[in-house]
């Protein structure tokens, strides 16, 4: 949130507010994911940067694919025409989510080795690169938990460095998530992306 539309919150609360209850209204008969969709061709628009990368981040959280948000770009293509489409998309670029790169686009889900279960201590976790993405993996005494490695706020990705016991501090904003279940316990309120997994042949198989 910028610091002007903080000041006008605080300076006119009756009139900001009204505007915000709104949104929230005008809203509520939809899923999160479709809201946060909607809200990404908006920001695309009015061609707002900031806007664009915060609702983008919100609607991969809320579980939207890339290939949705490419999708939505190219449907609302009567709206935007293609000069504001190409802008969003080398933001996209930029930011270096995964799954916008082209292999990824152009091929379905499956399961990836990760590694040997007997390589996985309990109460421990590991970092491990697979197929082009890191994730980090933590054994409890009956469930292993897979997380992307990259940060919900903004897609920055979190080295293990950053792991100190079972508190996962993010360099760039320093959210805090807690490693043994992906949740967020300081600065941010949104979790890891946590990916499925299966034992096979004892091996580690995570899904994305």
């Amino acid at each position: 949130m910028s610091d002007a539309l903080n000041y006008l919150i605080k300076a006119r609360p009756d009139a900001v507010g009204h505007y915000f209850s709104f949104l929230k209204e005008a809203g509520k008969h939809l899923d999160p994911k479709t809201r946060n969709l909607i809200s990404v061709i908006t920001k695309v628009h009015a061609q707002t940067e900031r806007g664009f990368r915060q609702y983008l981040g919100r609607a991969l959280r809320e579980g939207c694919t890339p290939a949705e948000i490419l999708d939505a770009l190219l449907m609302a293509f009567p709206a935007l025409g293609l000069a504001k489409i190409i802008w969003a998309t080398d933001i996209i670029l930029a930011m270096n989510i995964p799954g916008f790169d082209l292999a990824a686009l152009h091929q379905k889900g499956d399961w990836h080795d990760l590694m040997a279960i007997d390589d996985l201590p309990v109460d421990q976790a590991q970092s491990v690169s697979c197929d082009g993405r890191n994730v980090f993996v933590y054994r409890k005494e009956d469930a292993i938990r897979v997380f992307d490695s990259s940060c919900p706020h903004q897609t920055t990705n979190i080295p293990f460095l950053a792991l100190k016991g079972t508190k996962l501090t993010c360099p760039k904003h320093q959210w805090v998530f807690d490693i043994t279940d992906g949740s967020c316990t300081e600065e941010g309120r949104c979790p890891l992306k946590e990916w499925k997994n299966k034992v096979e042949n004892g091996r580690l198989l995570a899904y994305w």
